[in-house]
């Protein structure tokens, strides 16, 4: 489950941005709204805890994430949380393979071999395995951030803007595989979006 109280941050010199309350049970999948500055980003890195709160608390699968600091955090963000940025951040030195077993590795878990290949396999780019991230499409580079975000079994998964720059029948293709990815580790599917037309496939939302 993922879940806010009362929850506020501030730049130094700008204003103090306050959340709503949030409350999103596990294996929902919720989409969190917002004009470009209405603080989705902000909100999308205090869920993760790459940023502190000002005031309030996220709780991630009854983990408060301020009660947690340095490697107990990461740890646990490793495990618990799945992340799929924009862009994805892959170790470009590294095979994709490689990239999902660093993932384990972080979070503390023995590399799996199976379980990576598997999941790639699943995800149409189990042929990639060996492959260096550059050599991906953007397709297939989204695909393996998914892999990635999902081979802990975590049980939140943030996606930012996954839609943003893909047209009608890829955004559904999109939106389709992450459901169907979370369903099976049953994870907590939040996906922060200004895309509108999202609203008419996922009926759980928060505005900001």
């Amino acid at each position: 489950m993922l879940a806010t109280r009362a929850l506020t941050y501030q730049y130094p010199g700008g204003e103090q941005l306050t959340f709503p309350d949030i409350s999103c049970a596990r294996g929902e999948t919720w989409l969190l709204l917002g004009d470009s500055g209405s603080g989705k980003t902000t909100l999308l890195q205090l869920l993760a805890g790459l940023r502190t709160p000002g005031s309030g608390e996220v709780v991630v699968d009854n983990q408060v994430l301020g009660q947690l600091s340095g490697s107990d955090l990461d740890r646990f963000r490793g495990k618990q949380l799945g992340i799929i940025f924009q862009t994805a951040h892959f170790v470009r030195s590294v095979s994709v393979a490689e990239n999902l077993a660093l993932a384990q590795r972080l979070a503390g878990n023995a590399v799996d071999h199976d379980r990576i290949q598997q999941l790639l396999d699943q995800l149409s780019i189990g042929n990639k395995a060996d492959a260096a991230p550059a050599a991906l499409s953007v397709g297939q580079q989204q695909r393996a951030a998914i892999a990635r975000a999902i081979i802990n079994q975590p049980s939140v998964i943030l996606a930012d803007e996954p839609t943003s720059a893909l047209d009608d029948a890829n955004t559904h293709r999109v939106i389709d595989l992450l459901r169907e990815q979370a369903a099976a580790v049953n994870a907590t599917l939040l996906i922060v979006t200004h895309d509108n037309r999202l609203t008419r496939i996922i009926d759980q939302q928060i505005r900001l």
